[in-house]
């Protein structure tokens, strides 16, 4: 039996989302994620204004009369969320912390799922593959992918992504929809993410927190803890060749993420805990809709 406090809070995400996605996301959802292509569903009667090109011509031997061929989209898909459960996504200086906001965001694209029939399943990593939860269909598997994700006890306070992605790699042999939610604090993942994004539509959510963009604004000595390793270190940000130093390395990450993400040809999201995901979200959808 669950506590009380956690069916509560996944009653509370659950009510949220499904509202969102009730009268806002599911048309946005379903327009701009394709099934896998087109498939014949039935013949019949032309009408005028048919395309001449869908014309049947054996059918329409056989009856004398012209009939055209009914195409539909093979629409099931499958929604994979890859999600971060390193340490350093419980940091928050706001009053959500990291994986607060990947929780929710993640509820969001499971119950648009849910409502376009699509299937879904979820991985959970931090330095190795904490769990794998195999796609399938319904609210109910939906909601115990959202139970895991607010309450799972990672083994590993670590990150490597380059094994996430492996394990998409080598077991998703189906083109998925592939969620990619994490703070995106490693390094090295580039060959694997490449080989990923072209098997799959992979959509990378990068998640911070502001103070990790300003901490240098404040001046003094601060002893800083690395939440993964448990390291401890006294920096004095008053000192101009540290604060150089930290926004460079800052800038330098999120300057080859980023043209790791545009170099392959994909859209990605930005989100910080300080502000609401709906705008960045909209902007998403939108950028994709135009391309299609």
């Amino acid at each position: 039996m669950l506590p009380q406090e956690i069916i509560k809070k996944i009653k509370l995400i659950d009510i949220k989302t499904k509202l969102m996605v009730d009268e806002m996301f599911s048309g946005e959802y379903h327009s701009v994620f394709k099934g896998r292509g087109i498939e014949f569903s039935e013949v019949r009667e032309y009408t005028y204004g048919d395309d001449i090109r869908t014309i049947d011509w054996n059918v329409t031997a056989r009856y004398g009369k012209p009939f055209v061929k009914v195409y539909e989209e093979e629409r099931e898909l499958t929604v994979i969320i890859l999600f971060d459960v390193s340490s350093s996504t419980l940091f928050g200086s706001t009053d959500y912390t990291k994986r607060d906001v990947m929780v929710e965001l993640s509820a969001l694209f499971l119950f648009s799922a849910v409502d376009n029939n699509d299937r879904v399943g979820a991985i959970l990593f931090s330095d190795k593959i904490e769990k794998y939860i195999p796609p399938k269909k319904e609210k109910t598997h939906a909601l115990r992918i959202l139970r895991e994700l607010l309450y799972y006890n990672p083994d590993s306070k670590g990150t490597d992504i380059n094994k996430a992605f492996d394990f998409i790699n080598n077991t998703q042999t189906r083109k998925c929809i592939v969620f990619v939610l994490s703070d995106f604090f490693d390094e090295g993942y580039e060959k694997s993410f490449k080989m990923m994004s072209k098997r799959h539509d992979v959509i990378p959510i990068v998640f911070s927190d502001p103070i990790e963009h300003v901490i240098t604004d404040y001046k003094g000595l601060f002893l800083l803890r690395d939440i993964e390793t448990g390291a401890r270190r006294l920096i004095d940000t008053a000192h101009p060749a540290i604060g150089k130093a930290y926004n460079q390395n800052l800038k330098r990450n999120r300057m080859i993420r980023n043209k790791l993400f545009t170099g392959t040809g994909l859209d990605f999201i930005e989100i910080s805990t300080d502000e609401l995901y709906i705008k960045p979200l909209f902007e998403f959808f939108n950028k994709r809709a135009r391309k299609l």
